[in-house]
Order: C-alpha cells, then structure tokens, then sequence
C-alpha cells in the first residue's frame, strides 16, 4: 500500500534500536528520506546503509543523546540541509530503574520523565515551527499501554507514558489548525528477534543488566500481580508490528486522524 510517504522527510529518534529500528526501516521502504536520531554510532551508520537499500532516498545518522537540551537544535539543523522536515517520529524513551515507588529516589523520578517525556517535549518542540510556517506535518508519539493500565513496579515510567498519551491529545487540538496530526501508538511488550535490532543503548541490549537484574528480585507475590496475556498465540510482540501503524499515521492515509492512542497489545488489555 502507498502510504503517500514517498519524497517525504521524516526524523525518526531512538532509531537504532527495536521499535525506532523498525520504523525507520518501514519508512525507507516507503520511500520516505529518514533522518536516523542514536546514541550508537556504529549502530546507526549500519541502519543508514540498510535503509538506504530497502529505499530511502538518504538517511543520515545523526549521533545524539535527546536529553541533552541541545540536541533537537542540532538534528533539526542536520535534517533541514535536506529540506522540510514533514514527519515527527518521538520514539526515544525506557525505564532507567524498575521497583517499588516506596524504594526509589527524586533522581530516577526525573530521569524517567526526562527520558519518556522531555524528550517528546523538546524535540517536538523544536520542528513545529517549520511545520505551522508550511501547514502541513505529522507527528507521531510513542507511548505505552503501561500508560493505560500501569506496569507494575514502573510507576513513573508507566506515569511518564501517561503524560506522552495526554500531551498527543492536546496538541492535536492546538496544531489541527495548522494542518498537523499528531497521533501515538502504545505498544505492549515488544521485542526484536533480530539482534541487530538492539544497540549499545537499549536497555534491552544483555549489556544493560537491566531487566535480568529485576528478575532476580521479583517474588511469587509479584509475578502473579504481572501476570497479562495475549491472544494472538505469543506473548511479545514484535518491531515490525509497530512500525506498519506508525507509518500508516504519519502518511496521507491517514489524513483524517489525529488525537488518537492506537494501543497494539494482542488483546493483552482485554
């Protein structure tokens, strides 16, 4: 199907890993010109020779850390040498930590919210000027169904994912206008089978520790309050699955969307 992203440009952030690994890929099959955000240089100069071969036009990396305030400054600036920027895709974010609230500290309050929150806020914030001065734009969020129901032991995270889901809503109130829509996926547990897909910084890369480290601590108490299933036949989703909506929202197909949270759970929610 021809999204209409053809000849497009789009910054896609945390896209060197899992689901903004994915969706950069879907776009450069789309034809769309992907400027590729990571902290993994070497994982971001692989995915720009891939995307370029599955289609896209150019797709430069450029190396950034999004909470670093200057950075969307920096990409903006990387992606506009190639013209207007027509596509948002906020895909930066994770859990720094995970446990009870009762056991954490102000510091991993703010870096959760800075990661999965501060960096939708700056980046967006850095386009929409460009996108208003034309009319014209797409944006689209990623959240999480943990905003929906709240992942256990990621309160603020789950808090933080909240936030992303209300802030797509409003602004899509305000920039409609402006002709702009602005929309997010909340996907469920979604892992890549490929390990390309996880760079040195996803927390899902077996150096991070992050999630074998939880597994250690977590009684029998706390794994049945987990317990969630799906009903598409597997417990995990994977990138792919999230990328085809994610296009499909930023392209002309979906010109009659905004304001929404699609959540892609396999009917975990149910």
């Amino acid at each position: 199907m021809d999204l209409g992203l053809a000849g497009k440009l789009a910054i896609v952030t945390g896209a060197t890993a899992n689901i903004g690994r994915a969706i950069a890929l879907e776009l450069a099959r789309e034809g769309a010109t992907t400027v590729l955000v990571g902290r993994d240089h070497e994982a971001g100069e692989r995915l720009a020779d891939h995307c370029v071969q599955q289609g896209a036009p150019q797709a430069p990396f450029v190396a950034a850390d999004l909470t670093d305030v200057a950075a969307p400054e920096r990409i903006l600036a990387a992606a506009e040498a190639l013209g207007p920027v027509d596509v948002l895709i906020n895909t930066v974010g994770g859990n720094v930590a995970q446990g009870f609230f009762a056991d954490s500290d102000p510091a991993t309050w703010m870096a959760d919210i800075d990661l999965n929150f501060g960096t939708v806020l700056r980046m967006t914030h850095a386009v929409l000027p460009g996108m208003i001065a034309r009319k014209s734009g797409a944006v689209v969020n990623v959240g999480s169904t943990a905003a929906l129901v709240g992942d256990y032991q990621l309160s603020v995270y789950s808090a933080a994912k909240g936030a992303v889901h209300s802030f797509t809503a409003v602004l899509a109130k305000e920039l409609g206008q402006h002709g702009i829509r602005v929309n997010a996926i909340a996907p469920y547990a979604t892992i890549a089978q490929d390990p390309a897909a996880f760079s040195t910084g996803s927390r899902f890369h077996p150096d991070s520790g992050l999630f074998s480290h939880g597994a250690a601590s977590v009684a029998e108490e706390d794994r049945a309050i987990r317990q969630r299933r799906t009903y598409v036949g597997r417990p995990f989703a994977n990138p792919d699955e999230m990328a085809g909506m994610v296009a499909f929202l930023a392209g002309d197909r979906a010109s009659f969307i905004t304001g929404q949270i699609y959540p892609i759970d396999g009917g975990a929610l149910l």
